[in-house]
């Protein structure tokens, strides 16, 4: 067997927001090997055939959700799906928000790297989102999340205002059952090793389901202002703070009780 492996990354747990090295994400590639015995298993074909996945995002303005839906066949086999989604700088997600839901919803989301929720658009590096989804009984064969988003402030415009547009690939999407140890290679798809859940204590095989065809993007468009607003904004600004301290000032000498020194 030869093996290619990237083992260590720093990872940010949304629960604690506390940085471990951890072995997260290893890559495998397999040549003439045998499988071990009573550790290994394999996904039917109708099965990995049959997995489609759409991304859609709801809601206006800079505040969104990315939402998932995964199908393939009903199987009695516990599924498990990650989903690898790429950020990109214009976009971020709120590790604070991620805990919260954690604790409310149950959505498992890990990130990549600290995202500086303030920082604008041009000065912010994309970094990668590790999304868990179980299998449900009651709904099997579908799987549905909903990941909050959040667009940043891009620069100003130069002319008037406008739109910017944002665009969001596709995730890469891994699938792995419940007490399979070691898959086995079922090609196109490859084996990858990465942690097997949110708690990201240890690593499973997973087999990445590779698509015959590109997905495209979804796109969103955020609003961007204009520098010939600053004059307006400014002039308004300074005139709302005076007209407010002058109110201000007027009930306090009016009402104000004032002691002698």
């Amino acid at each position: 067997m030869y093996a290619l492996e990237f083992k260590f990354m720093r990872v940010y747990n949304s629960k604690n927001y506390t940085k471990r090295t951890v072995e997260l994400f290893r890559f495998t590639i397999q040549c003439n090997s045998s499988p071990s015995e009573g550790s290994s298993c394999d996904l039917s074909t109708s099965l990995l055939e049959s997995v489609v996945i759409s991304m859609n995002v709801s809601k206006k303005g800079f505040h969104r959700e990315l939402i998932y839906n995964i199908q393939y066949d009903p199987t009695p086999q516990d599924v498990r799906v990650l989903l690898i989604q790429r950020v990109p700088s214009g976009m971020y997600m709120d590790a604070y928000q991620l805990a919260s839901l954690r604790e409310d919803t149950g959505l498992q989301v890990l990130l990549d790297s600290k995202v500086d929720l303030e920082a604008p658009a041009y000065v912010s590096p994309g970094f990668s989102a590790f999304i868990y989804l179980t299998s449900d009984p009651v709904s099997s064969g579908h799987l549905q999340t909903r990941v909050p988003i959040h667009g940043r402030y891009h620069r100003p415009s130069s002319t008037i205002r406008g739109w910017e547009t944002v665009e969001i690939d596709y995730p890469r999407l891994m699938i792995r059952t419940e007490g399979c140890e070691t898959l086995l290679p079922s090609p196109p798809h490859t084996i990858v090793e990465a942690s097997c859940t949110f708690d990201n204590l240890n690593t499973c095989s997973w087999l990445e389901i590779r698509r015959s065809q590109a997905l495209d993007p979804v796109s969103l468009k955020l609003p961007v202002g204009g520098f010939s607003d600053v004059v307006p904004v400014c002039a308004g600004t300074l005139l709302v703070t005076l007209l407010c301290s002058c109110l201000l000032s007027g009930a306090i000498w009016k009402y104000g009780v004032f002691e002698p020194l």
